[in-house]
């Protein structure tokens, strides 16, 4: 009998994450009672009586098809984000400069890692590209990133930055383990907002290049690959809260709900998740189990006013369905006296009788 892998890391309380040879999936619930959603997708219930061994489990959710593909699977062994701290080896001095002995390449790759112009990270890749895929696959994530930077405000460099990234995740190597990355950029971190009002600064060992493909197809109205994107990255909390937008986004409400069973109102990503919580059960039609959710996610008044004003929406929009204008307005105009430009605001405005 060989040795069997398996690991369980815990991303917010109630949720958790297992690993083992077969792949990876979430767990989420309490004693006696957990949802679980399989590797292969599979949905299934596990209800038990403590203390007894007795246990009953259901399959409530079939399997749904995944595209086809000719490459191997994007699925990601555990990196170091699913390693116990005690166990991750120290981190690696950060040199002022390549030695001497240093290829052609990597003292060239070192000297533009802050450069501005797109044109550098092609010149790189043309020059020594023919030596090593790596050298093409680090330049285009660089130049990606950088595009990313200015995708809000400038069309083509949205285009360019998806291609890019959607081009270096496709190649299935881990990024984070290449030397170049561990010598150099080991604590470089790109802004990504996850959703709107939550914004993390991401190492490439955190998934930048994922989460920020997922954020460009999301943006581009392709919410297939962006949630088939973000549904391979390493589990963590952001790809979480990542993820049950997109579930939400793709009106998939029992996925959310699926996924944020047993979390506890720690931060503004869970806080945020009790909205996204509070919206699928108001789809799903369970109004008062949304406006518990709801309620969960506005207790703590310190949350950000984004996170507050998603939540405050969302219940508006319950509000309404139950003919309860006064409740609704009182939302909507809370949110119009903070924030006026939020999105969805003047949606809910014009919702108002």
């Amino acid at each position: 009998m060989g040795f069997r892998f398996r690991k369980s890391i815990q991303i917010v309380p109630g949720v958790r994450v297992n690993v083992s040879r077969s792949g990876i999936w979430y767990s989420a619930g309490v004693k006696g009672a957990r949802i679980t959603k399989h590797a292969n997708r599979r949905v299934s219930r596990t209800l038990s009586v403590p203390g007894t061994g007795l246990s009953h489990q259901t399959t409530i959710g079939g399997n749904r098809s995944r595209p086809t593909s000719t490459s191997a699977p994007r699925r990601r062994t555990p990196t170091a984000a699913a390693t116990p701290v005690s166990q991750l080896p120290p981190p690696l001095p950060v040199p002022v400069m390549p030695p001497p002995h240093a290829p052609a390449w990597e003292r060239e790759l070192f000297q533009i890692l802050h450069s501005r112009a797109p044109a550098d990270y092609v010149g790189v890749a043309q020059r020594h590209g023919h030596i090593a895929p790596n050298i093409r696959i680090l330049a285009a994530a660089l130049e990606g990133l950088l595009h990313f930077e200015f995708a809000d405000t400038n069309p083509a460099a949205a285009h360019r930055a998806r291609s890019l990234l959607g081009w270096v995740i496709a190649q299935h190597v881990n990024l984070s383990a290449d030397p170049f990355v561990q010598r150099y950029l080991p604590e470089r971190r790109w802004p990504v907002e996850i959703v709107h009002g939550v914004t993390a600064a991401l190492r490439i060992s955190d998934d930048v290049l994922i989460l920020a493909a997922a954020e460009l197809h999301q943006s581009a109205d392709d919410l297939p690959a962006a949630i088939w994107t973000v549904e391979y990255a390493t589990p963590t909390a952001h790809a979480a809260l990542s993820l049950a937008d997109l579930y939400s986004s793709a009106d998939r409400h029992q996925d959310v709900v699926d996924l944020t069973n047993g979390i506890t109102n720690e931060d503004d990503a869970t806080a945020l998740l009790f909205a996204l919580r509070g919206r699928a059960f108001a789809q799903l039609g369970y109004n008062e189990a949304a406006r518990e959710s709801f309620k969960e996610a506005l207790r703590i008044r310190s949350r950000a006013s984004e996170v507050r004003h998603r939540a405050l929406l969302e219940r508006a929009q319950v509000d309404l369905s139950q003919n309860r204008k006064a409740a609704a307005r009182k939302s909507i105009e809370k949110v119009l006296a903070e924030d006026p430009t939020y999105p969805g605001l003047q949606e809910a405005l014009a919702a108002l009788p």
